[in-house]
């Protein structure tokens, strides 16, 4: 029975991708199939994580789900410590309200958090650091980190991770877009997770869009840090806020595109629309602003001044 309906459900996923390549609902791909209205409803009542920005959590259907797959990325290695920022606060999001449990399952939310990092994502991207957690209401001791010296003990790793239903939730963080992970181990992944009924999320640094199952992909980039303002509504000079990330919410139901830059109040442990900050440079000097040093005189590589004569008579 097990093994029909992981079949069924494949059969289904591959049915919403070519509905989702055509444009066109899935209700509308095959409205006899009763498996795909029953999945469609399940859906619906699939158990979620709401990230408190009110269009983001309209735009994910009511939040992340906590039985699936979400992914993460980066376009380039510079943007890595604000997407791992943005994985971090997910992983708080979720420990603070007790992994959308009921009052039954609540000491579930003791649970610790497993980092799997491959080998090449760990010389990239460095590891998290312990008294940094904090800043995210995450205790180090429920934090465990994994360094696996191959992709493919990786993937074992956190799949039997979270199979195992140990852990709150699973982070895997791979570097780029190796060939060893691809919509096949998606997939896999995607089904243990839904299964186990975990969130499983997948830190791709320095990666480019592909195929993926995840119900969710984000892109995560650097942004500048917003004003810090007083108790009073003044604003505080020569400071610097709250880290400020641009979110753009790539894969989704939704198809409109969704980006806003958000920051994470580490005082409140919640996430905040940023405002942009307001530019001071007319009252600041500008940089290097003493006087410029004279040119060098005789200097290798000078363009030779132009002589007064235009041209030389012909020889013929």
């Amino acid at each position: 029975m097990a093994g029909k309906a992981v079949a069924q459900e494949t059969v289904f996923a591959l049915r919403e991708t070519i509905a989702r390549m055509e444009g066109r609902d899935i209700r509308m791909f095959d409205a006899s199939d009763d498996r795909a209205e029953e999945i469609l409803g399940t859906q619906e009542k699939r158990r979620r994580l709401s990230l408190g920005i009110d269009v983001l959590d309209e735009a994910l259907d009511g939040g992340l789900p906590l039985d699936g797959l979400t992914e993460i990325r980066s376009s380039a290695m510079k943007d890595a410590g604000a997407a791992s920022a943005f994985t971090l606060a997910i992983a708080s999001l979720l420990q603070k309200q007790g992994n959308g449990l009921s009052a039954r399952q609540a000491g579930e939310n003791e649970l610790p958090i497993l980092w799997i990092a491959d080998r090449l994502a760990v010389l990239e991207a460095g590891m998290p650091y312990a008294l940094g957690l904090q800043d995210f209401g995450m205790a180090p001791e429920t934090f465990l980190h994994a360094r696996p010296r191959k992709l493919e003990e990786a993937l074992w790793l956190a799949e039997a991770a979270v199979a195992s239903g140990a852990f709150a939730m699973t982070i895997l963080e791979v570097s780029g877009n190796p060939k060893h992970f691809g919509l096949t181990e998606s997939r896999r992944l995607s089904l243990r997770a839904r299964a186990s009924g975990r969130h499983l999320l997948v830190l791709r640094q320095a990666g480019e869009e592909e195929a993926s199952s995840a119900d969710f992909r984000f892109l995560v980039e650097t942004a500048p840090a917003a004003n810090r303002y007083l108790a009073d509504g003044a604003l505080l000079g020569g400071s610097i806020g709250h880290s400020v990330f641009r979110l753009t919410l790539e894969r989704s139901r939704n198809p409109a595109l969704l980006s806003l830059s958000l920051e994470w109040n580490s005082h409140d442990r919640r996430l905040l629309v940023s405002t942009p900050a307001k530019s001071d440079a007319s009252s600041r000097p500008a940089a290097h602003s003493g006087a410029r040093l004279s040119a060098s005189v005789d200097r290798q590589g000078a363009p030779e001044k132009m002589g007064t004569r235009l041209a030389f008579h012909r020889a013929s």
